[in-house]
């Protein structure tokens, strides 16, 4: 039965969940894929377009705008659909999924190399719900995230090149852009999980071995710190009064932060064991940097596992739509990232509450602000598969 049309995605069980709520583990430790997921995959493979990207599809009734962009392909659905697919094991040179993972690559790579070198822009489509309600800019973030994701998953060596090269033409547009306080995108409804997007894209390219600006890198995460510092898991600056989506935002970004730190330790240590008094400095007062973002980050994930037993906190906004589902996804990679009671009771609930959401052809819907099917859906299924989230799961251990 489809759900009601403003019902929240949560009426909480979620810490009171008992057992996880489906197909035992494979033996990779990853879950199998749930017949939920299953659903979702096969609906979002049939919504590429014929120019090889997604369009943000059918939204809300309540909504009722952006029609003229319902059937044109952009980067950040695009790219949220080509991660989805990913997640369940298939890349762009094999698995069932592979041909509208390629083709849905290739359309981001082309809007990318269209792209500009200075503005922050990698696309030419403006105006869809997703940049109205994140910030015009996410595209670039999403964009990110995914080219990372696919290196070394390329079907050919011409194919790797072209991902390296817009990935370091992405780095180099974020560096340019970022602003003195560490933000890259204020406007929007909600830019604080466009930030969260950001520093999340700077933050796994690092971790997967490219070559980051550390000074961008720094600035994000005093940022999100700062941000903790200055409003706990309330909600702060450009969280649209919603703190869920001040709290996944923050978190998500110390955990980053410190995935990324903890990978450069063991070098700076050494360097501190080696070097004479007069060069140990900068790599101690880096060190020290590590250990303070670390000790927020456990701050923040332990204020917010607690938060997740109040109804109305998990709700966000009071019912389902994109940020929501954008929020839930950076909550399981980072609590992911931990392991433990938490996390197994968190995506328990989350694999009860989302399946019963789920529409009826598979898809999910929001029901306020980011309501087109693409985004949801595709949010929905990392949420749901958060457990394969490479490079997350590789911080678990």
């Amino acid at each position: 039965m489809r759900p009601r049309m403003h019902e929240p995605v949560l009426i909480l069980t979620l810490l009171a969940a008992q057992a996880f709520a489906g197909a035992p583990p494979e033996p990779s430790g990853q879950k199998a894929l749930s017949p939920a997921v299953e659903k979702g995959l096969e609906w979002l493979s049939r919504q590429k377009l014929k120019s090889g990207g997604w369009g943000q599809g059918e939204e809300s009734v309540q909504m009722g705008r952006g029609l003229t962009l319902k059937g044109v392909a952009n980067v950040a659905d695009t790219s949220m659909a080509v991660l989805a697919l990913m997640r369940s094991g298939s890349t762009p040179k094999q698995g069932r999924f592979s041909v509208p993972i390629a083709q849905g690559v290739e359309f981001v790579l082309k809007e990318i190399e269209a792209s500009d070198r200075d503005s922050l822009y990698v696309t030419k489509v403006k105006g869809t719900r997703v940049q109205g309600k994140l910030g015009p800019y996410v595209d670039t973030f999403i964009a990110a995230t995914l080219l990372t994701e696919v290196r070394g998953k390329m079907p050919s060596p011409a194919a790797e090149e072209r991902v390296h090269a817009a990935l370091e033409k992405v780095m180099a547009k974020m560096k340019k852009n970022q602003q003195g306080d560490g933000r890259f995108d204020t406007a929007g409804w909600a830019p604080t999980l466009s930030q969260a997007m950001a520093t999340r894209s700077i933050n796994r390219a690092a971790q997967a071995g490219m070559e980051v600006d550390e000074g961008m890198r720094e600035k994000a995460e005093a940022y999100a710190k700062g941000e903790f510092g200055a409003n706990g898991l309330g909600a702060g600056a450009g969280s649209a009064g919603v703190q869920l989506y001040s709290a996944a935002a923050t978190v998500s970004q110390v955990s980053e932060s410190t995935t990324t730190n903890e990978a450069q330790a063991e070098e700076l240590r050494a360097k501190v064991a080696a070097a004479p008094p007069s060069e140990q400095q900068e790599a101690k007062a880096k060190l020290d940097r590590f250990a303070d973002t670390a000790r927020v980050e456990k701050s923040a994930r332990d204020t917010m596992t607690g938060r997740l037993k109040d109804p109305g906190f998990v709700a966000g906004f009071g019912s389902n739509g994109g940020e929501e589902f954008l929020s839930y996804m950076l909550i399981s990679e980072s609590l992911r990232k931990e392991g433990g009671k938490a996390w197994q009771e968190w995506d328990a609930g989350m694999a009860k509450n989302l399946a019963r959401v789920q529409n009826a052809d598979g898809s999910w819907t929001g029901h306020h602000c980011i309501t087109g099917r693409s985004f949801c859906t595709a949010a929905a299924l990392l949420v749901l598969m958060a457990d394969r989230a490479p490079l997350a799961a590789t911080a678990a251990g």
